[in-house]
């Protein structure tokens, strides 16, 4: 088959740069540049996307080497009818990895069409690494990368106001844009950037929080031939994803003329309070998937459908979102088991594979943000600990050990973290490893040894786990518990 590029396919024509991504990988690829190409389909919104690589190993060498091109494979069954869509993607323009060549990342800043920084750089992205600072090139964090960007543009245009950036990250931690905001801040007096590009930037910059909301399994390997058989060209970057979409970002009529998805079908909510649909979705949604994976994985499952539908575990995530999760969330209880409903038929989606491996990118930080305040909580409102989110917290300990049964577990996560449970596994001591989890501030933002009955219940749930596998190790900790 032809190779897949701009020539083969007669798209030659790029569009101008209107939006820098930081991230390459399957969500933005399946969700922000699907909805990007929407606009420019339904209202000539004309924007093409520079796509950044944030980190220094990543796929933008593959993006280039078929000028930005991949196909979307879109499936899922909605009231009871199957629902297919594919749809060659086409405005990403350029990758940049400013690893290998900072200047072209530099030039970005320079684009005169430039209107929109988006990101998601994982909830471990919006961090403040003390250690970066303005001559490196580039800069190890996110934020860092980008107080370089915007302080190129202020100097290039000398500080025209015309020329600040609309600024949406969709990383999924709550307050993303404030928190990003207050980041780009401290590097700039950090760095002594100046008092005028402050001004520029809190006075022509405007920051808006999001919450995005799409199942994105990513290249489908095991169906890999099926899907290449829907096409007439061989595509290196084909990513796969569910029907559902749903995009909520805090802002008002301004950017709502900026970003029209009023006039598209996709569900896109431009809201000035989005914290109700955050917490839903965030707790009962991304919290599940972050609670079934060590616990699944463990089991012998391989994907979240597999999870949900064993009799096992699916009763198991049952209980933990019915029972622990809707429990803590200030809402219509009605509306939330509703909610939950539609995750979990979304989570049985027939068409869907997505593997457990794929979603243990930084688990600690993401149970930290997804299923930590359900399980506080649940302790504060009800004196005791939730059963099954408990059991989760030690079955996601015991994951990071590395080793399970003779082989390795799919942990993917920052050199400091996997070697801190190195030394921490390595005490032997089932109460002593329980105290150095739950005591370490870096992992949770707080000392949880001060919950009562937390660690007693993590210290015999992983000495369960080990001697008794996680189904029988499971009934007798829920015995005690």
């Amino acid at each position: 088959m032809k190779k897949l590029n701009r020539k083969n396919t007669g798209l030659e024509e790029k569009l101008p740069i209107k939006i820098v991504q930081f991230g390459e990988g399957n969500f933005l690829r399946a969700f922000i540049d699907y909805a990007i190409q929407q606009l420019n389909k339904k209202v000539d919104f004309n924007a093409g996307v520079a796509v950044v690589q944030p980190i220094e190993r990543g796929l933008i060498n593959m993006l280039n080497e078929q000028d930005g091109l991949y196909t979307l494979f879109m499936k899922g069954v909605k009231k009871g009818q199957v629902i297919q869509d594919v749809e060659l993607i086409s405005n990403i323009v350029k990758g940049v990895d400013p690893y290998s060549n900072f200047a072209e990342y530099l030039s970005l800043a320079k684009e005169p069409s430039l209107e929109f920084i988006i990101s998601n750089t994982t909830e471990s992205g919006i961090a403040y690494v003390s250690s970066d600072t303005l001559e490196m090139q580039p800069p190890s964090s996110f934020p860092a990368k980008l107080t370089v960007l915007l302080f190129e543009r202020f100097k290039h245009f000398n500080g025209d106001s015309k020329k600040g950036l609309t600024i949406i990250p969709c990383e999924l931690i709550n307050h993303n844009s404030e928190t990003l905001k207050e980041i780009i801040l401290q590097y700039i007096e950090d760095w002594n950037l100046g008092d005028d590009f402050k001004s520029w930037l809190l006075q022509n910059n405007l920051f808006h929080s999001t919450l995005v909301d799409r199942i994105v399994p990513g290249y489908p390997k095991d169906e890999i031939e099926s899907y290449n058989s829907q096409l007439d060209y061989q595509d290196n970057l084909i990513v796969a994803a569910e029907t559902f979409f749903l995009w909520v970002i805090e802002g008002g009529e301004d950017l709502k003329q900026k970003l029209p998805f009023h006039k598209t079908d996709l569900d896109v909510k431009i809201v000035s309070d989005m914290q109700p649909y955050r917490t839903r979705k965030v707790r009962i949604l991304n919290g599940a998937h972050t609670a079934m994976v060590p616990f699944s994985l463990l089991y012998g499952n391989t994907t979240v459908k597999e999870t949900v539908d064993n009799s096992f575990t699916g009763s198991f995530i049952n209980t933990a979102i019915f029972n622990e999760i809707n429990e803590t969330l200030k809402m219509d209880r009605d509306e939330l088991n509703s909610f939950a409903d539609e995750v979990l038929d979304r989570f049985r989606n027939p068409f869907i594979k997505h593997k457990l491996s794929d979603i243990a990118l930084n688990s600690i930080s993401k149970f930290k943000v997804r299923v930590l305040p359900s399980l506080l909580e649940y302790a504060a409102i009800h004196n005791k600990i939730p059963t099954n989110l408990t059991f989760s917290f030690a079955c996601l300990i015991r994951f990071y050990k590395g080793i399970w049964q003779g082989k390795s577990l799919p942990i993917n996560d920052s050199e400091e973290i996997v070697a801190a449970f190195k030394e921490i596994w390595s005490l032997n001591d089932y109460n002593k490893i329980t105290q150095a989890v739950l005591e370490n501030e870096n992992f949770w933002d707080q000392d949880l040894t001060k919950i009562n009955s937390l660690s007693k219940a993590i210290e015999i749930a992983l000495k369960e786990i080990d001697e008794n596998g996680i189904e029988n190790g499971f009934a007798n900790f829920n015995k005690q518990f």
